[in-house]
């Protein structure tokens, strides 16, 4: 794997300070799944009453672990409940072997806290088509018991890095009827993103008590506006799995229509999102691309997702080159409805183009000044209808070549 030499010039400036969420505890460790000396491995065990649902990658290629979770969530039960990963190897294409690794990895953990199995989830990141080396993981449960904390939640962003340049955390506190409800998230994700149902790697954990029918309405609905809306390079793992866990330690009751808990969730979740983005593999810049006016909200998010994906588009932003012909043709190739003569574009506050022509107040030197900065805006309207999408990207540099040439080395 390449070596991660210098953080994202698009990082936050330090990881942020998360609260503790009562009935959760973490623990990490270097196991050495696939290099010696690095922390590749974290644990998180939930308190009985503990709610779990999660997302998924949809790709027809998924790992055994997202297999394997997938059959687990929505089974209820008053036990406590575990989350398992490991970074190093992503345990996908694996065949056989991969689904006994997964049986070994949750087995062992539900001995060792006494849990039924399925009641524990793993995750999986790193190389695909490698056999997992599950007994090292093994080794290292005893230890990992040993570690639990409430505070480690930092330790256990980073366990699960791979290409990240930085450890992605965030968190937002609600008022409930006058009570506090707490929610922290941590992610992992550089490469190999364009979710598609899920992303990357996610677990956001809260003290509210929440069914669990509840809450996985919650995250399908919210994940389509946030996990669902960002892209690096338009290849779905995978792997990606997000999963959420309410222990109910607070006990503040969240029902379904309850705003403000949904907002506060909506925040972290856009949040660890956009850390996604900020972190592209060679990334040095953060695009956000909305479209409005389209036939329908499906067609405006296709067309902003085929404007964030274009490798041309990519590029042009890399070079700081206000190339709007390119967002032109994305718009052309995306399959959603669209009329060339009613077009507009907009590169943050600048008139690029209006009615399917150049804009006449067009100053290509101030556009050009513009793409100079690290967080850029593309709006794009189609004056079609009421349709709106909004997706985040980054741009294509020389430095993603380099980490993917020797991703396995």
């Amino acid at each position: 794997m390449a070596k991660i030499t210098a953080v994202s010039p698009l990082a936050p400036k330090s990881f942020p300070a998360l609260p503790v969420i009562r009935g959760v505890r973490f623990a990490s460790i270097a196991a050495g799944v696939r290099y010696s000396g690095r922390t590749d491995v974290m644990l998180a065990h939930l308190a009985p009453g503990s709610t779990v649902a999660g997302v998924f990658t949809r790709s027809t290629t998924r790992s055994a672990p997202v297999l394997d979770c997938e059959a687990k969530i929505g089974r209820s039960g008053g036990e406590g409940a575990a989350i398992i990963v490991n970074s190093g190897n992503s345990n996908a294409f694996t065949g056989h072997h991969g689904v006994e690794s997964v049986r070994a990895v949750t087995s062992g953990v539900a001995d060792l806290l006494g849990l039924p199995a399925h009641r524990v989830f793993s995750s999986s990141t790193g190389v695909i088509g490698e056999p997992m080396k599950h007994e090292r993981i093994l080794a290292s449960l005893p230890a990992l018991k040993d570690m639990l904390r409430e505070e480690a939640i930092e330790d256990a962003a980073r366990a699960i890095m791979t290409t990240d340049t930085f450890a992605k955390g965030s968190a937002a506190t609600v008022d409930i009827e006058g009570q506090t409800v707490q929610i922290a998230g941590i992610a992992k994700g550089s490469g190999m993103i364009e979710p598609d149902m899920g992303t990357m790697l996610v677990y956001i954990f809260t003290d509210a008590d929440v069914d669990q029918p509840v809450l996985q309405s919650m995250i399908s609905t919210l994940n389509r506006t946030t996990f669902n809306c960002i892209t690096v390079d338009s290849d779905t793992s995978t792997s990606d799995t997000l999963l959420v866990g309410a222990t109910g330690a607070s006990g503040v009751r969240v029902a379904e229509n309850s705003l403000g808990f949904m907002e506060a969730l909506h925040r972290v979740m856009l949040d660890l999102a956009q850390q996604v983005v900020r972190d592209g593999e060679g990334a040095t810049k953060l695009v956000e691309i909305s479209v409005t006016g389209a036939a329908s909200d499906a067609d405006a998010h296709r067309h902003a997702k085929a404007i964030a994906n274009s490798p041309l588009v990519k590029t042009a932003i890399a070079g700081e080159d206000p190339n709007w012909g390119r967002v032109v043709m994305a718009i052309g190739k995306s399959g959603a409805q669209a009329d060339r003569d009613t077009l507009s574009i907009r590169f943050g506050d600048i008139n690029v183009a209006e009615n399917g022509w150049v804009s006449p107040a067009y100053d290509e030197a101030r556009a050009a000044a513009y793409m100079k900065q690290q967080e850029l805006a593309i709006h794009v309207d189609l004056a079609l209808g009421g349709g709106t999408a909004r997706v985040w990207t980054c741009d294509l540099t020389h430095g993603y070549i380099n980490i993917n040439a020797d991703y396995r080395s």
